[in-house]
């Protein structure tokens, strides 16, 4: 009875050893996103005015801030970001 508790026990034991792995996912840097099929890259949710400045340059357009909260529109070339305050809420491509 001993023998085949410690047989099983053992089991149980490699059993967990097999199982016991992690995979490794390497995502690369949240700075920039494409979403179309031209590869446009814009801003990523969440980055400041500043840092889409530092990153894109100027916009084209600024439109003022509207509304509470306070909805800003810059407008590239290729995409249109909205800030909610100084913050990235949204960014989408132009066609």
């Amino acid at each position: 009875m001993t023998k085949n508790v410690l047989f099983i026990t053992g089991l149980l034991f490699l059993n967990t050893l097999t199982f016991s792995h992690a995979d490794v996912l390497s995502i690369a840097e949240k700075n920039n996103i494409s979403n179309s099929e031209s590869g446009v890259l814009r801003p990523v949710n969440g980055l400041s005015m500043q840092q889409v400045e530092q990153r894109f340059g100027a916009a084209e357009n600024q439109y003022p801030a509207v509304g509470e909260p306070p909805i800003t529109v810059w407008v590239y070339s290729d995409f249109k970001v909205y800030f909610e305050h100084q913050s990235v809420i949204h960014s989408v491509v132009i066609k």
